[in-house]
């Protein structure tokens, strides 16, 4: 089992201005529902395939926590570097 945790600078001041292009970069980077988004007001909750997690902006920074377990933890490297991206997109 696996931790990750990423963060993206954004000048962005809301969850309600990145929310359109965050959705939009996670579901075209994990196509098929390989992972399911739920909003909870200003925090994004991710789960799918032995994982899950949030994301959220605070202090200038848009933040991902995610716990990996089976099979999730075999491909970290790839769903670290998906939601980074997804993230850097929506961060502007």
């Amino acid at each position: 089992m696996s931790d990750l945790a990423y963060e993206v600078p954004t000048t962005k001041t809301s969850m309600e201005e990145i929310r359109p292009a965050l959705d939009a970069a996670l579901h075209r980077l994990f196509p098929a529902g390989m992972m399911h988004l739920r909003w909870e007001e200003d925090v994004l909750h991710l789960s799918g395939a032995g994982a899950h997690g949030t994301i959220v902006l605070a202090e200038g920074r848009l933040r991902g926590e995610a716990h990996l377990g089976m099979p999730a933890s075999m491909m970290r490297g790839l769903i670290e570097e998906k939601i980074g991206r997804a993230m850097r997109e929506a961060a502007g």
